[in-house]
């Protein structure tokens, strides 16, 4: 995961980041919360589930492509508020390329990690 970015955003950038995966992670999820259990997708569900991965920023560059390909399905398979998936969609491959900044487990997981030589 690493090798995937050079550095894990802080700051206010990272800040930025954190809210952006926040507001598409919950956003994918309410998508499923707010439909009739009974006319609930396959895309829906991969969706919010790639939602959650976002809201932690877990594997957030595997969850942001699943997100924006579940969305990309349901904007072409049904015409209704087909803009708002696509903007996830959009939003999601932002996520996979930028990143999923500092405070996410990502980032806890594969960071970089400082290493202090002992004394001598």
């Amino acid at each position: 995961m690493q090798r995937l970015f050079s550095t894990f955003a802080d700051g206010p950038p990272g800040a930025g980041l954190l809210m952006q995966r926040l507001l598409v992670g919950a956003a994918l999820v309410y998508c499923v919360a707010a439909t009739p259990i009974g006319t609930v997708t396959v895309p829906q569900v991969i969706g919010a589930l790639a939602g959650l991965l976002l809201i932690a920023g877990l594997w957030t560059p595997v969850a942001g492509v699943v997100a924006a390909c579940a969305e990309t399905w349901i904007a072409f398979s049904s015409s209704a508020h087909a803009g708002i998936s696509a903007a996830l969609a959009v939003l999601g491959v932002t996520l996979a390329l930028i990143g999923p900044g500092e405070w996410s487990v990502d980032a806890r997981l594969y960071g970089r990690k400082h290493y202090i030589p002992p004394q001598l």
